[in-house]
């Protein structure tokens, strides 16, 4: 009998190892990606112009800039739609390539991930209901809605030295903090400058946004660190399209 537990606990222990080192990714470098035929994009898609879903596909500005990448890689984009909160973990992990979401470039992203070249410039804008006096709109004592780990989220709204909030009430997309705002269950939502004004767009005759000025931010794709041929890619293709004003050409068809 003492023996036979002693062979069940060496396959119990095996068989968690086995887990264990199964449950770790392994970095995809450039030969394996060209290998597997496809570049895995990680995002989440909620944050219009940027990645959105349409036709049960997702598109945006990100999409296509991915797409770009893909086919200097001369592989397909496959694109993962996920919680935002998840994404430099994935990343760092290897369970993706490249992580593109309208991501902010941060130093506490930096510690985890290498973030590419920036692409895009913005600042955060607060979404209010149509006819609210925006020049005299103060967000502390406000029920504020924010897209969990969002620049609005971590950096303004739920830190109360910078914003006295009422309450920080957290949704999975934007979108869907605004449609808790048509329904008077928060006071305004914070957001970046394109997916608020995306929103506004959507719903004219009920919501006005306007910029918080707050410091402008600056968005960059995820790679892992050491992922170094990959990033030069993605800075190469980055470069190009930024100096080809594409990006801009982008963010106008989806806006």
């Amino acid at each position: 009998m003492k023996k036979l537990t002693r062979i069940l606990s060496l396959i119990m222990v095996v068989a968690l190892i086995a887990t264990l080192f199964g449950g770790c990714s392994q970095k995809r470098d450039l030969d394996k990606i060209k290998e597997s035929g496809k570049l895995i994009m990680l995002t989440n898609a909620a944050f219009p112009p940027f990645e959105y879903t349409e036709n049960n596909k997702v598109v945006g500005v990100d999409v296509d800039i991915a797409n770009e990448i893909a086919q200097e890689l001369g592989v397909k984009l496959e694109v993962q739609d996920m919680d935002f909160d998840f994404i430099v973990d994935y990343v760092k992990k290897g369970k993706g390539d490249i992580g593109v979401a309208g991501m902010s470039v941060n130093d506490e992203r930096k510690e985890q991930i290498n973030f590419s070249v920036e692409y895009i410039t913005s600042t955060q804008f607060v979404i209010v209901p149509t006819g609210t006096d925006t020049a005299s709109f103060e967000l502390d004592g406000k029920v504020i809605g924010v897209q969990e780990g969002t620049t609005g989220d971590v950096y303004y709204a739920s830190d109360p030295e910078v914003i006295k909030a009422k309450e920080v009430k957290k949704y999975k997309s934007a979108i869907d903090a605004a449609a808790d705002l048509k329904l008077g269950r928060v006071d305004c939502v914070m957001i970046d400058e394109m997916p608020a004004q995306n929103i506004v767009k959507q719903n004219e005759s009920q919501l006005i946004c306007y910029n918080a000025g707050y410091e402008p931010e600056s968005y960059a794709i995820a790679v892992a660190k050491d992922n170094t041929e990959l990033l030069n890619v993605v800075n190469k293709v980055l470069n190009r399209l930024l100096d080809e004003g594409k990006i801009d050409e982008f963010i106008v068809a989806h806006s």
